[in-house]
């Protein structure tokens, strides 16, 4: 086993099915723990790198399917991981985390986030109750307008229900760059507890004004689309890493567009999707060591263009 690999067994205690799924080449700079940052609206504290849902957990009652995942959330326990996102429009993905998380007997180990999609206020409370049920979740983490749909119907019942107790922190999504004019000006005037977005090495519309106006107005931030659907890995594909990537902590691609993101100070939590137990290793792994600066991130851009 090399130095490297070695360092980050002996960090994470990582032991027969841990070990298993962290990757040959891979290695976490020596610190205690993934880092964190701060929700503006409270003061609590958010590991930087967390989980999505979408397609990834949409697995049902297939015993085959769950197997993977089971793994993939005690590996992000293990590794420091908190958030997890989900929607009813994920089929059953809500369901498929509820179940596995408490059948792990890690039920308050996570962040649990999920969506209102649907028109109408009365549907809307029946549907977020429903998530809320799948997720085995008296009170939800977060609750989040889903792509805007009857935004300003919702927004009153999500501050209603942060008023009662109900839930923890409220927001709003999109994933488009068509929708980031709608939610700057959605944040200035509501002051959501979180906002939701597209943003990655290559999709970078939000560095215009969003990221700004969330640090400006105290908004956390989640990011969502962070490999554009994997297309960013169908580019890089049988590429190397620049050598200057070591660095930086990089240590794989999926490091190194993360990172990326990350090294943006106004983002609090990057949301990657994966079944993967292996990826979701390398995505945590994003959340240690350094993170780039100014000048580096412009390196990485740059270099990205030249493949």
């Amino acid at each position: 086993m090399n130095p490297a690999r070695r360092n980050i067994v002996k960090l994470l205690g990582l032991t027969g099915v841990g070990l298993a799924f962290l990757p040959p080449s891979y290695s976490f700079p020596p610190a205690p723990e993934m880092r964190n940052r701060t929700i503006p609206s409270s003061g609590e504290l958010l590991p930087i790198v967390g989980l999505g849902t979408w397609q990834s957990f949409d697995a049902g009652n297939d015993l085959k399917a769950l197997e993977p995942l089971k793994s993939v959330l005690k590996e992000m326990k293990r590794l420091g991981g908190k958030v997890i996102d989900s929607s009813p429009m994920y089929g059953s993905s809500e369901s498929v985390v509820g179940m596995l998380t408490q059948a792990l007997t890690l039920g308050d180990d996570f962040f649990y986030a999920s969506k209102v999609w649907t028109s109408g206020k009365e549907a809307g409370i029946t549907q977020m109750h429903s998530s809320a049920q799948k997720m085995k979740r008296q009170a939800m983490d977060l609750m989040q307008v889903h792509n805007l749909l009857d935004w300003q119907i919702h927004v009153k019942t999500l501050k209603a229900w942060k008023d009662e107790g109900k839930l923890r922190y409220w927001g709003l999504t999109h994933y488009v760059d068509s929708s980031h004019d709608t939610l700057k000006k959605i944040i200035e005037k509501e002051r959501p507890d979180f906002v939701q977005f597209n943003y990655s090495i290559q999709s970078r519309n939000a560095e215009k004004s969003l990221l700004a106006a969330a640090q400006q107005y105290g908004t956390a931030v989640l990011i969502n689309q962070p490999f554009e659907s994997g297309q960013l890995f169908r580019k890089v594909k049988g590429k190397p890493l620049p050598d200057w990537a070591a660095d930086q902590d990089i240590t794989s691609w999926g490091n190194y567009f993360l990172k990326f993101i990350l090294a943006q100070e106004a983002v609090t939590c990057v949301i990657p999707g994966t079944a993967n137990p292996k990826h979701l290793v390398d995505n945590m792994g994003a959340g240690y060591g350094k993170l780039p600066d100014a000048a580096a991130t412009k390196r990485m851009a740059d270099y990205l263009r030249t493949l």
